[in-house]
């Protein structure tokens, strides 16, 4: 009867997919007969420095890619995509890599292209056609591996979504995001600085090539964002106009269908805004699907708002008789004040406990510099400085980010951290002088003079602890799963490598209960409850194990 049920399931499913809905999706490809696509041939230079006439792709002593690209929608993708088209490979790869050990049938693969096509049925409509062109010649470099589960340019327009996906599953720790700005009596010169982390995990080779793009395009304003191959939105940028748009996750309900990616409204926002209230109008006229905080600074209004977008509501958060503006990854507007998956998710997440850190170490801190602002991005320690383990999600720095910066929009001024996570040095920029065209060729674009120095903690035994932490964190994952055993001076170093951290206790314990070890699993678990928990659900899942074993042991 079950089979009869899931056949029947799996026959409607193509029904549903394979509709003229889909159909069209499918078919739907940018006209870009309008375009010049001429655009010189790549030359490379050295492993680390390639050119295509003026554009050109460096690495950077930090370790940092330098992309420097200009020309109409089509070109932008087309250079870009020459230009960077190994890394685009390997950012493939590690976006998808794992697709084909986890769905290893033929069969299955073709049932998740024909999912993707369904989910993903209307993402054309939300798209505007200028990115559409610019997705189409950046598809044109892509690899052949992932052919199966979409073409070139549906697969490139498609992971333009998966950022948002990943947003709606933030439980699962994709997403920790925080922000926040000052200005006028709250920094040293009246000016806005903002800073804010990118804690977008997707595995560590994600982050392993990221781009800095200094973009031209034939319309719209110049600008630069934090990115990586194969990528054209913005998670993190600022305009030659000094507007910058960073991104923070909202709590989301998992969406039925894809619309416009968070990523396409802030590059919009990035080319074509040079106040707020021109972001607030370009935000308003896009539908999305997910849930998101669109942290937005304006060196014309020397200030900052978020613009609290979801697929059902919009606000806008200011605060008229401050000087600092906060975001985690909750919404603060007056359209969410009701909000039921928002309340929930103040209560129960780490949002509102990093918010809680922002403004502590805000208050610390009277006139908040780039250097500063920095500092606080660079933060381990929970609240009073309390030391709640390294890589713990109340903290502002989780030691996961894929990137931290810092904005002085007034100056044109942004600082990028090289890896690793937020601890490497902070690369400076001065979009002036970028744009300005001045730059030596075969030099990085950076400003020397005003890099921030990497982080004292990159050298010390805790930093090394962590790092074998994360090790040994994936050989114990591996024997939960597997149900393989492991020498007790392997678990004695695992605790010792992370000792605060409330997850080192949590994960011994699970390795115990499943070996049957209740008395042991025990004292894990309760161990864990002394230290500071990252979400309510956790703790609850924790209490639930206890009262598991409390009936073993009886």
């Amino acid at each position: 009867m079950y089979k009869k049920g899931l056949l029947a399931l799996n026959g409607l499913m193509l029904v549903v997919m394979t509709s003229c809905g889909v159909s069209k999706s499918l078919h739907d490809t940018p006209n870009v007969n309008s375009f010049n696509s001429q655009i010189p041939e790549r030359q490379k230079i050295a492993d680390t420095f390639l050119i295509a006439g003026a554009n050109r792709l460096l690495k950077n002593q930090q370790g940092l890619w330098e992309l420097s690209v200009a020309g109409n929608p089509y070109q932008l993708g087309l250079v870009s995509g020459s230009l960077t088209k190994e890394l685009f490979e390997k950012q493939e790869e590690a976006l998808l890599g794992k697709v084909e050990e986890m769905v290893p049938s033929k069969f299955k693969q073709y049932m998740l292209r024909k999912i993707l096509a369904w989910y993903n049925r209307k993402m054309y409509l939300h798209v505007p056609e200028e990115y559409k062109s610019e997705i189409l010649g950046l598809s044109k470099y892509a690899g052949d591996t992932y052919d199966y589960v979409a073409d070139d340019y549906l697969r490139i327009l498609y992971l333009h979504g998966a950022h948002d996906i990943g947003h709606a599953f933030q439980d699962l720790a994709l997403v920790g995001c925080s922000s926040f700005a000052a200005w006028g009596e709250n920094t040293e010169d009246g000016n806005l600085v903002i800073g804010r982390n990118f804690d977008f995990y997707a595995g560590d080779e994600f982050s392993e090539n990221k781009i800095i793009a200094f973009v031209q395009p034939t319309n719209g304003y110049k600008f630069m964002s934090v990115t990586w191959a194969g990528m054209i939105g913005v998670v993190s940028g600022m305009n030659e106009k000094g507007l910058t748009v960073t991104i923070n996750a909202g709590k989301s309900k998992v969406p039925m269908e894809a619309k416009t990616p968070i990523s396409i409204v802030t590059r919009e926002i990035l080319q074509y805004a040079s106040t707020i209230e021109e972001a607030i109008a370009i935000a308003k006229k896009r539908e999305v699907f997910v849930s998101e905080s669109i942290f937005v600074g304006s060196a014309a209004d020397n200030r900052a708002v978020t613009i609290e977008v979801s697929p059902e509501n919009f606000g806008v958060y200011e605060v008229p008789n401050s000087e600092e503006l906060i975001c985690s990854n909750h919404f603060q507007s007056e359209a969410y004040v009701h909000d039921e998956d928002n309340l929930k998710h103040i209560a129960e997440s780490h949002s509102m406990y990093r918010y809680q850190r922002m403004e502590e170490l805000l208050n610390e801190v009277p006139k908040l510099s780039p250097q500063a602002a920095v500092d606080i991005l660079r933060n381990k320690e929970g609240l009073k400085d309390e030391l709640i383990g390294y890589g713990n999600e109340k903290s502002l720095n989780q030691l996961l980010a894929h990137h931290g910066i810092v904005f002085q929009p007034s100056k044109r001024l942004v600082w990028v951290s090289a890896p690793p996570y937020q601890l490497g040095a902070f690369v400076a920029y001065d979009l002036d002088e970028v744009f300005g065209g001045n730059s030596e060729k075969g030099r990085s674009l950076q400003n020397e003079a005003l890099i921030i120095e990497s982080d004292e903690f990159l050298f010390t035994e805790a930093y090394a602890n962590y790092e074998n932490y994360r090790v040994l964190s994936r050989r114990l994952t591996e024997a939960i799963q597997n149900d393989m055993h492991l020498g007790p001076e392997l678990l004695f170093e695992f605790e010792k490598s992370n000792p605060d951290y409330w997850e080192t206790y949590y994960m011994l314990g699970q390795y115990y209960y499943k070996k049957k070890y209740y008395t042991a699993a025990q004292n894990a678990f309760g161990k864990a409850l002394t230290k500071e928990i990252s979400t309510v659900p956790y703790k609850q899942d924790i209490q639930h194990y206890l009262k598991k074993i409390k009936r073993q042991l009886q």
